[in-house]
């Protein structure tokens, strides 16, 4: 994705990296809570970033526990969606 890595569940990305930033597919509310902590932010090209993905606080590279939680939490979301087709 964006010519960085990414993983995918049924086709559908879950996690990505944009630059420096670990970016993760969230339901709204799991977005929301943590776009509440210090250093957490929006994924993709400022201009426009992508509503469905929130970044990790880089601060969490020391504590992978809590980044697990969250690539879980991401990773459970985006497995309820469909499979994309093959192109």
């Amino acid at each position: 994705m964006f010519g960085n890595v990414a993983a995918f569940v049924n086709g559908n990305m879950f996690m990505g990296l944009f630059g420096p930033a670990v970016d993760l597919r969230l339901p709204d509310a799991d977005g929301r809570e943590l776009l509440t902590i210090k250093g957490a932010g929006p994924f993709g090209p400022e201009d426009r970033p992508m509503k469905e993905y929130a970044s990790l606080p880089r601060s969490w590279r020391e504590q992978p526990g809590e980044t697990e939680a969250w690539v879980t939490r991401a990773l459970d979301h985006t497995a309820t969606f469909p499979p994309k087709p093959k192109k």
